[in-house]
């Protein structure tokens, strides 16, 4: 059974930093593209951030480039999202999601996480 457990996330005020998790079991993690999402409440899930297998390749969604970055450890089966110079327009809640084929920027992901709040005071 394929899990992807996520932790971090929160509240902080604008241009803070947050960190988010996504640990992945019942998969071999290694082979396995990595993405992040997000959804605000009234829309629809939109592609934050994604990394290939080996960790080599990454994709970011322009709203986000140079602010957030996406990491891998495939020794410890995670991913990571690290958020930095928040905004109150990341106010959503985070997904992490896996892809047994090319890191994508669309929803076109096998695994999903169970999300987590990640909030950005004014």
């Amino acid at each position: 059974q394929v899990q992807l457990v996520q932790s971090g996330g929160g509240l902080v005020e604008a241009g803070g930093s947050l960190a988010l998790s996504c640990a992945a079991s019942g998969l071999t993690f290694s082979r396995y593209s990595m993405g992040w999402f997000r959804q605000a409440p009234g829309k629809e899930r939109e592609f934050v951030a994604a990394i290939s297998w080996s960790g080599g390749a990454t994709n970011y969604a322009d709203s986000v480039k140079g602010r957030f970055t996406i990491s891998r450890d495939n020794a410890k089966n995670s991913v990571f999202l690290q958020m930095n110079s928040l905004k109150p327009e990341d106010t959503a809640v985070y997904y992490c999601a896996a892809r047994s084929g090319g890191a994508v920027r669309t929803r076109d992901y096998d695994y999903w996480g169970q999300g987590t709040q990640v909030t950005v005071s004014a």
